[in-house]
């Protein structure tokens, strides 16, 4: 493995851990959400637990991989900026969509649902697509050699 995967698995490695904890610390939240003692929509809450810890195996999954892609080490670090804003995104959006007790999945004319719409296709759904093309693309190819 290069130096610049190695730089760029531990920099995945470490969003990775701070997205666990913050899906951990969601995880609380959902309980309070659960019982009324937070105004907040559970199911969206255990939602936004759940995409962080997913987000997590899947930001390290690409972490893992860095040395089987056919990218340079450019064309790996932006595919490793959009795994890792996609599913820091996801969670957040997740968790204010949570709060604000909408949907988020059609427009509706409510700004707030439209909003949560807007951001989670912007942020989260065309980034996420994208990274899981580039990265069935990436792993295609031949590797590129370690320097």
């Amino acid at each position: 493995m290069s130096e610049d995967d190695r730089s760029l698995a531990r920099l995945m490695a470490r969003s990775a851990a701070v997205l666990l904890l913050v899906g951990l610390l969601t995880g609380a939240l959902v309980a309070f959400a659960m019982t009324g003692k937070l105004d907040a929509e559970p199911h969206a809450m255990l939602a936004a637990h759940l995409n962080a810890i997913l987000g997590t195996f899947w930001i390290l999954g690409v972490a893992f991989t860095l040395p089987m892609l056919s990218f340079g080490a450019k064309g790996k670090r932006h595919l490793a900026a959009l795994v890792i804003f996609a599913n820091a995104s996801n969670w957040l959006i997740t968790l204010v969509k949570s709060l604000l007790g909408v949907v988020g999945v059609s427009l509706s004319g409510d700004g707030a649902n439209d909003s949560v719409y807007v951001a989670l296709n912007l942020a989260v759904v065309l980034p996420s697509l994208l990274a899981a093309f580039c990265w069935i693309r990436g792993l295609s190819g031949s590797p590129t050699p370690a320097a």
